[in-house]
């Protein structure tokens, strides 16, 4: 399957980059596009609608705002159309690219290294398109299945799912910045403490999921009665953790853009 991107920013990179195959690419930044193109093979074009001609799957990695206007260079001449857009539902998609087969994706930036996740708009087409092509949609779900973990959710859920897992890589390199900071404040340099967090975290996040996802089992193996990890927890929990998060989900899901 031949893939086309249209905008070639962080994420359309880290998508690139996880797939490790020659693509065609576009962006409004012409060396942006070469740079990617030159990196993991493939073809910079000069416009949004020779990506479309050329590729078996338009993926949309370009700004939200801009969807109509991409949208009447490219879907004249695409085959399928796979949308990353935050916050753009597929009936917005279908109402853009009419007559095309049209897939929602979120991805997350972890998918460069095949560790992300990526969830799935359930409803790929109308409930009543008795065209739908099956092998398609295997197809497009297997190539995104290739970067990580791949959830498929119903379309209105996509937007709390992006708050959850596409904005959380910022969210843990800052729970991991902390972490060192406070080992610096107590004397562990910065450099050693760096390599100490993050293992850390890799490493639970593989016991978590070796035992199931559960948080509650692992975190009291970890947790003995009134020990040392009873206390920072403590201090975590009385510092507002959970409200931190919960807020900011809330903070993502306010004012979305349309």
């Amino acid at each position: 399957m031949q893939i086309g991107l249209i905008g070639c920013g962080n994420m359309a990179r880290a998508l690139a980059r996880g797939w490790g195959r020659p693509l065609v690419c576009a962006d409004p930044l012409a060396a942006r596009a070469s740079a990617l193109a030159a990196e993991v093979g493939g073809e910079a074009l000069a416009t949004n609608a020779q990506v479309a001609e050329q590729a078996d799957l338009v993926v949309l990695c370009h700004k939200p705002a801009q969807l109509q206007d991409v949208a009447r260079e490219v879907a004249p001449h695409a085959t399928a159309v796979a949308s990353i857009l935050a916050a753009v539902p597929l009936h917005a998609l279908r109402a853009a690219y009419p007559a095309r087969p049209v897939y929602r994706f979120i991805p997350s930036l972890p998918v460069e290294v095949r560790q992300g996740a990526v969830v799935q708009a359930a409803e790929a087409h109308d409930a009543d398109d008795s065209g739908r092509d099956a092998a398609l949609d295997a197809a497009v779900g297997e190539l995104f299945a290739e970067l990580g973990t791949l959830v498929v959710l119903p379309d209105g859920l996509l937007d709390v799912a992006m708050g959850l897992m596409s904005c959380a890589p910022a969210y843990v390199a800052l729970v991991a910045e902390a972490q060192v900071d406070a080992g610096v404040r107590r004397g562990i340099p910065a450099a050693q403490g760096a390599e100490l967090v993050v293992q850390t975290l890799a490493g639970t996040a593989e016991l978590l999921r070796r035992r199931g996802n559960d948080t509650v089992a692992v975190r009291r193996e970890v947790t003995s009665p009134g020990g040392l990890t009873a206390r920072g927890l403590d201090a975590l929990e009385r510092a507002g953790l959970r409200s931190a998060f919960s807020d900011a989900l809330d903070a993502v899901l306010t004012d979305k853009a349309p």
